[in-house]
């Protein structure tokens, strides 16, 4: 069976709260709409950025109801896969697709970090039991489990891997990956401050953070790295990179949701242990916002 293949630009959708921190799912759906009529591809509900370990079981299954809902077919919804065991995957992931999900993003095990044997073993045993594309999510900075070109050749043979989000922070495992297992995967950029240098290198898609504040321009960045405009591209990436950087860091989620709040599009709230940006640390992620905004280019 071939598995669809996700490439274009699937931003990592916030999981919008009320300041109750209830989920506030009409302000997500808002936001939702916005993105799709930006012209994302794909929808990423429930990754790091949707704060998918901070959810009930019960409520990721209404964040991707609600997706899939909102979407109405126009575009694939896919789920973030953070459960802390193997088999909690599994059973998540099969949930997923129940409620109309079109694939999966799976982490490693976000408790216990895996050795090279375990990690495989737990991505090749999500792919056997989930029959859904899926995005392998490679962040070993973020979460200490770094899943390897050779371990990416070793996973080939599971035909519903399709894609790798690389966020490993080095743009020289992108060509490493097409060395060792050639055009097997898409590859998609995982860091927002890497993406250009990604597409350069052969990335097909990127999941994307800040794009969230700043759809049309995500959009016209994209357009032209895939239209071969480097000149024009670089430019408009000149701009965007100060607002590109707030997704790398401990307190990536608070920057973006602050940005998202700013222009209009969402909230701040986070859900513990993570709390809203105060004094100086929110006052400097305010002024790369506001001055990201005062610079903002005529599309």
């Amino acid at each position: 069976m071939a598995y669809p293949v996700p490439t274009g630009v699937y931003p990592a959708v916030t999981t919008q709260f009320k300041q109750d921190l209830s989920l506030d799912l009409d302000l997500t759906a808002k936001h939702l709409e916005t993105l799709i009529e930006s012209g994302v591809h794909g929808l990423v509900m429930l990754g790091s950025l949707g704060e998918n370990v901070a959810l009930s079981p019960e409520e990721k299954k209404e964040v991707i109801r609600l997706a899939v809902s909102v979407s109405n077919g126009r575009l694939p919804v896919y789920s973030g896969v953070a459960e802390y065991t193997t088999p909690a995957a599994i059973a998540y992931g099969n949930e997923v697709k129940k409620l109309g999900g079109a694939g999966i993003m799976l982490m490693p095990t976000m408790v216990y970090k895996t050795d090279r044997r375990e990690t495989l073993a737990h991505y090749r045993g999500v792919a056997q039991a989930v029959d859904l594309p899926m995005i392998a999510y490679n962040n070993p900075i973020g979460y200490q489990v770094d899943v390897t070109p050779d371990m990416f050749e070793d996973l080939a043979s599971e035909p519903n891997i399709v894609a790798i989000k690389e966020s490993s922070g080095d743009v020289r495992r992108i060509t490493d990956l097409f060395n060792h297992v050639g055009n097997r995967y898409a590859i998609m950029a995982g860091v927002d401050d890497l993406a250009l240098e990604c597409v350069m290198l052969g990335a097909t898609g990127w999941i994307a953070g800040i794009g969230l504040a700043f759809p049309a321009e995500n959009a016209r960045l994209w357009d032209l790295m895939m239209a071969g405009k480097w000149e024009e591209a670089r430019t408009l990436y000149r701009w965007y990179t100060p607002l590109l950087h707030l997704d790398v860091g401990t307190k990536f989620v608070q920057n973006i949701k602050l940005a998202i709040q700013e222009v209009g599009l969402g909230t701040e709230w986070v859900r513990s242990p993570r709390l809203p940006l105060v004094g100086e640390e929110r006052e400097r992620v305010l002024k790369v916002i506001h001055t990201g905004l005062e610079n903002r280019p005529q599309l």
